[in-house]
Protein backbone atom coordinates (compact mmCIF):
# COMPACT_ATOMS: atom_id res chain seq x y z
CA UNK A 1 0.00 0.00 0.00
CA UNK A 2 1.30 3.42 -0.82
CA UNK A 3 0.99 6.82 0.81
CA UNK A 4 -0.43 9.60 -0.71
CA UNK A 5 0.96 13.06 -0.32
CA UNK A 6 -1.35 15.80 1.54
CA UNK A 7 -2.27 18.42 -0.39
CA UNK A 8 -1.42 22.21 0.47
CA UNK A 9 -4.99 22.89 2.43
CA UNK A 10 -4.23 18.93 4.41
CA UNK A 11 -0.60 19.86 4.95
CA UNK A 12 -2.13 23.34 6.66
CA UNK A 13 -4.79 21.62 8.85
CA UNK A 14 -2.17 19.68 10.11
CA UNK A 15 0.36 22.09 10.80
CA UNK A 16 -2.29 23.95 12.71
CA UNK A 17 -2.63 20.55 15.06
CA UNK A 18 0.93 19.84 15.25
CA UNK A 19 1.37 22.90 16.89
CA UNK A 20 -1.11 22.05 19.86
CA UNK A 21 0.49 18.58 20.89
CA UNK A 22 3.03 18.46 23.28
CA UNK A 23 6.41 16.85 22.17
CA UNK A 24 6.68 13.50 24.34
CA UNK A 25 10.81 14.44 24.02
CA UNK A 26 10.80 18.09 24.54
CA UNK A 27 14.62 17.95 23.62
CA UNK A 28 14.22 16.71 20.38
CA UNK A 29 14.55 19.15 17.38
CA UNK A 30 11.46 19.90 15.41
CA UNK A 31 12.03 18.01 11.76
CA UNK A 32 11.37 20.58 9.16
CA UNK A 33 7.87 20.15 7.52
CA UNK A 34 8.30 19.36 3.41
CA UNK A 35 6.75 22.34 1.18
CA UNK A 36 4.37 21.18 -1.18
CA UNK A 37 5.50 23.56 -3.52
CA UNK A 38 9.00 21.89 -3.49
CA UNK A 39 7.47 18.57 -4.19
CA UNK A 40 8.51 16.36 -7.63
CA UNK A 41 6.36 13.86 -8.40
CA UNK A 42 8.52 10.05 -7.73
CA UNK A 43 9.40 8.59 -10.96
CA UNK A 44 7.19 5.29 -11.74
CA UNK A 45 8.96 1.91 -10.85
CA UNK A 46 9.38 -0.30 -14.06
CA UNK A 47 7.27 -3.38 -13.37
CA UNK A 48 9.43 -6.05 -13.89
CA UNK A 49 9.94 -7.61 -17.58
CA UNK A 50 7.92 -10.77 -18.21
CA UNK A 51 9.45 -13.80 -19.57
CA UNK A 52 7.65 -15.84 -21.59
CA UNK A 53 6.24 -18.95 -19.82
CA UNK A 54 7.60 -22.24 -21.18
CA UNK A 55 5.00 -24.72 -22.99
CA UNK A 56 4.66 -27.87 -20.86
CA UNK A 57 2.50 -30.59 -20.12
CA UNK A 58 1.18 -32.44 -17.11
CA UNK A 59 4.00 -34.50 -15.50
CA UNK A 60 6.72 -32.36 -17.05
CA UNK A 61 8.14 -30.84 -13.93
CA UNK A 62 7.51 -34.02 -11.94
CA UNK A 63 11.08 -35.71 -10.78
CA UNK A 64 11.53 -38.77 -12.11
CA UNK A 65 9.91 -42.12 -10.21
CA UNK A 66 13.24 -43.18 -8.50
CA UNK A 67 14.08 -40.11 -7.51
CA UNK A 68 13.03 -39.01 -3.86
CA UNK A 69 13.60 -36.25 -1.76
CA UNK A 70 14.26 -36.97 2.29
CA UNK A 71 14.64 -33.79 4.35
CA UNK A 72 15.29 -35.83 7.37
CA UNK A 73 19.11 -37.22 7.15
CA UNK A 74 19.68 -41.01 6.12
CA UNK A 75 19.74 -43.62 8.09
CA UNK A 76 23.76 -43.76 7.36
CA UNK A 77 24.38 -40.36 7.91
CA UNK A 78 22.70 -40.31 11.22
CA UNK A 79 24.59 -43.27 12.37
CA UNK A 80 28.04 -41.82 10.76
CA UNK A 81 27.39 -39.21 12.45
CA UNK A 82 27.41 -39.88 15.96
CA UNK A 83 30.23 -39.71 18.52
CA UNK A 84 33.29 -42.51 19.02
CA UNK A 85 32.46 -44.54 22.03
CA UNK A 86 35.07 -47.10 21.31
CA UNK A 87 38.72 -47.46 20.78
CA UNK A 88 39.60 -45.49 17.83
CA UNK A 89 41.75 -47.83 16.20
CA UNK A 90 39.58 -50.78 16.65
CA UNK A 91 36.95 -48.70 14.89
CA UNK A 92 39.18 -48.05 12.05
CA UNK A 93 39.79 -51.51 11.45
CA UNK A 94 36.14 -52.51 11.83
CA UNK A 95 35.19 -49.38 9.45
CA UNK A 96 37.28 -51.08 6.93
CA UNK A 97 36.30 -54.60 7.24
CA UNK A 98 39.03 -56.10 9.07
CA UNK A 99 37.17 -57.69 11.90
CA UNK A 100 35.07 -60.28 11.27
CA UNK A 101 31.57 -61.00 13.69
CA UNK A 102 31.75 -62.77 16.07
CA UNK A 103 27.91 -63.47 15.25
CA UNK A 104 25.46 -62.49 13.33
CA UNK A 105 21.56 -62.32 12.57
CA UNK A 106 19.40 -62.02 9.61
CA UNK A 107 16.30 -59.58 10.55
CA UNK A 108 14.80 -59.90 6.29
CA UNK A 109 10.78 -60.90 5.81
CA UNK A 110 10.34 -60.16 9.43
CA UNK A 111 7.68 -57.53 10.85
CA UNK A 112 8.56 -54.89 12.70
CA UNK A 113 7.46 -56.95 16.19
CA UNK A 114 9.25 -59.72 15.84
CA UNK A 115 12.00 -58.53 14.10
CA UNK A 116 12.61 -55.81 17.56
CA UNK A 117 11.94 -58.84 19.61
CA UNK A 118 14.59 -61.35 17.91
CA UNK A 119 17.17 -58.23 17.47
CA UNK A 120 17.08 -57.58 21.58
CA UNK A 121 17.37 -61.47 22.26
CA UNK A 122 20.18 -61.94 19.78
CA UNK A 123 22.17 -58.70 21.39
CA UNK A 124 21.23 -59.53 24.72
CA UNK A 125 22.19 -63.02 24.37
CA UNK A 126 25.30 -61.91 22.54
CA UNK A 127 26.49 -59.75 25.08
CA UNK A 128 25.92 -62.27 27.83
CA UNK A 129 28.23 -64.95 25.50
CA UNK A 130 31.52 -62.27 26.11
CA UNK A 131 30.99 -61.19 21.88
CA UNK A 132 32.29 -57.90 21.35
CA UNK A 133 31.27 -57.55 17.33
CA UNK A 134 27.89 -59.01 15.79
CA UNK A 135 26.32 -58.27 12.50
CA UNK A 136 22.66 -57.02 12.05
CA UNK A 137 21.33 -57.58 8.42
CA UNK A 138 18.23 -55.89 7.64
CA UNK A 139 18.56 -56.03 4.10
CA UNK A 140 18.06 -52.35 2.09
CA UNK A 141 14.27 -52.33 1.96
CA UNK A 142 12.15 -53.68 -1.13
CA UNK A 143 11.29 -51.14 -4.01
CA UNK A 144 7.57 -51.51 -4.25
CA UNK A 145 6.15 -49.95 -7.93
CA UNK A 146 3.62 -47.02 -6.11
CA UNK A 147 4.32 -45.67 -3.17
CA UNK A 148 0.52 -44.18 -3.36
CA UNK A 149 0.16 -40.06 -2.96
CA UNK A 150 1.88 -40.57 0.09
CA UNK A 151 5.66 -41.52 0.31
CA UNK A 152 6.78 -43.99 2.36
CA UNK A 153 10.62 -44.63 3.57
CA UNK A 154 12.26 -47.24 1.64
CA UNK A 155 13.41 -50.35 4.44
CA UNK A 156 11.42 -50.19 8.01
CA UNK A 157 14.03 -52.70 9.82
CA UNK A 158 16.82 -50.62 8.73
CA UNK A 159 15.58 -47.09 9.95
CA UNK A 160 14.29 -48.44 12.91
CA UNK A 161 17.40 -50.21 13.63
CA UNK A 162 19.44 -47.42 15.17
CA UNK A 163 16.46 -46.35 17.43
CA UNK A 164 16.03 -49.70 18.68
CA UNK A 165 19.56 -50.27 19.53
CA UNK A 166 19.42 -46.69 21.31
CA UNK A 167 16.82 -47.46 23.48
CA UNK A 168 16.46 -49.38 26.55
CA UNK A 169 17.30 -52.56 27.41
CA UNK A 170 20.11 -52.33 24.11
CA UNK A 171 21.53 -49.01 24.98
CA UNK A 172 22.72 -49.95 27.86
CA UNK A 173 24.53 -52.95 26.32
CA UNK A 174 26.11 -51.20 23.32
CA UNK A 175 28.60 -49.05 22.54
CA UNK A 176 28.46 -48.16 19.09
CA UNK A 177 27.00 -48.92 15.57
CA UNK A 178 28.41 -48.02 12.67
CA UNK A 179 27.33 -49.33 8.75
CA UNK A 180 28.99 -52.92 7.62
CA UNK A 181 31.94 -52.99 5.20
CA UNK A 182 30.65 -54.09 1.51
CA UNK A 183 32.57 -57.42 2.53
CA UNK A 184 29.29 -58.00 4.79
CA UNK A 185 26.56 -56.78 3.46
CA UNK A 186 27.09 -52.74 3.03
CA UNK A 187 24.54 -50.55 3.69
CA UNK A 188 22.04 -53.28 4.73
CA UNK A 189 24.10 -54.42 7.49
CA UNK A 190 25.38 -52.50 10.32
CA UNK A 191 28.43 -54.02 13.04
CA UNK A 192 27.11 -53.55 16.43
CA UNK A 193 29.92 -53.50 18.73
CA UNK A 194 28.95 -54.19 22.20
CA UNK A 195 30.47 -53.27 25.47
CA UNK A 196 32.36 -55.85 27.63
CA UNK A 197 30.65 -58.11 29.89
CA UNK A 198 31.28 -56.87 33.44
Amino acid sequence: MSRRRLRPDELALWREVAKTAAPLDPRREETPQEDPADHTPLPRRKSAERRPVAPFRVGDAAPPPGERRDLAPSVSDRVREAPLRMDRKTHQRMQRGKLDPDARIDLHGMHLEEAHAALQSFILSSHAGGRRLVLVITGKGRRSEDDGPIPRRRGVLRHQLPHWLATPPLAAVVLQTREAHLKHGGSGAFYVYLRRKR
